[in-house]
């Protein structure tokens, strides 16, 4: 049946209004986050980051045994800043032994040229860039369950890169023995005692290892920045152990699913983008089952564009969280009645 023009009238008048409150609320949510600077952000539900040693089976969840994240300082900030690690040890309560506790990993952050500029198609290579800390972390009773501080940092020793509107620093955590999972998280601060953001930080990386929430019907949120010459994605996902489904939400995509890995294994599914989805955000979604839900599971993520090349995910996703626009639909399905 046509729809009469009042009908028309009222609902376009209702979808715009929707959409102004909705851009109302990304506005809101972005001032609020553009101070906050956990890794991972509260809002992604990411439990903990998890890098296993090097002698750890691929079934665990960590693919290459190290973690890339890179840390953008707004030309702005002048002052010294630390990049706090929470649980940098490995053994007691948060991370996942192997048998006994025998693993060391190491927090490195690095700074200067190259350190960004000079990373390699698959992921930045660790001896890019001046190496400005480097520290060995087994168990430590001390600092188990603790805040720890690397720094401090002078904002003058990152790289500047114009297109990123900052000076960046690349942070590497990587299993150098043993078997065991580090499970940790950052946090990047004006204090080496205590977490104070800095205001207009943001953090990314190229492949995430993380460990999922282990309650049924959790999500975890994940961003991958789509710039305007992306037409198509392409994502990887590893060791997934088919502990629910993945989908992609984005203006045009209301839970497209993705295809998802069982144990030790890679699965990748390739999805086209549209000119809405372009400069700006996805937002990747990791659904526990209802059931049955898998405790403890680590897995890898990356995505890339058309071409092969990684696209990066922020922590603070640009342009706010993606919003499923229902407009959309609803008037392409009355123009077409």
């Amino acid at each position: 049946m046509q729809p009469n023009n009042q009908i028309r009238i009222n609902l376009e008048f209702f979808m715009y209004s929707a959409k102004y409150v909705f851009c109302l609320i990304i506005l809101c949510f972005t001032s609020v986050n553009a101070y906050s600077q956990p890794v991972p952000a509260e809002e992604e539900n990411i439990p903990y980051l998890v890098t296993f040693g090097k002698d750890a089976k691929n079934g665990y969840g960590d693919n290459d045994h190290q973690q890339v994240f890179f840390l953008i300082v707004p030309n702005t900030y002048t002052k010294a800043f630390f990049i706090r690690v929470f649980d940098p040890d490995i053994g007691g309560q948060h991370d996942e032994n192997i048998g006994q506790f025998n693993t060391t990993t190491n927090f490195s952050v690095y700074g200067g040229k190259g350190n960004y500029s000079e990373r390699n198609t698959i992921i930045a290579p660790l001896q890019s860039g001046t190496l400005l800390s480097s520290n060995n972390f087994s168990y430590n009773a001390a600092i188990d369950g603790q805040w720890y501080g690397l720094g401090p940092f002078d904002p003058s020793q990152g790289e500047w890169i114009a297109d990123l509107g900052g000076r960046i620093f690349k942070v590497v955590c990587t299993g150098i023995s043993g078997d065991d999972g580090n499970l940790f998280r950052y946090f990047i601060s004006t204090e080496p005692n205590r977490n104070v953001a800095i205001e207009g930080a943001n953090t990314f990386t190229y492949e995430y290892t993380f460990r999922l929430p282990s309650n049924s019907n959790e999500v975890v949120h994940i961003y991958p920045y789509i710039d305007k010459n992306v037409i198509s994605v392409k994502q990887f996902n590893f060791d997934f152990d088919q502990d629910g489904s993945i989908q992609i939400i984005s203006a045009s995509k209301n839970g497209e699913q993705v295809a998802v890995s069982g144990n030790a294994n890679w699965q990748s599914s390739v999805h086209q983008i549209t000119e809405a989805e372009q400069n700006k955000s996805l937002d990747i979604r990791f659904i526990k089952p209802t059931t049955n839900a898998i405790e403890n599971n680590n897995i890898g993520f990356y995505i890339t564009n058309q071409y092969g090349e990684l696209l990066p995910f922020y922590t603070v996703p640009i342009g706010g969280i993606p919003r499923y626009q229902y407009d959309i639909s609803i008037k392409r399905i009355i123009r077409n009645r």
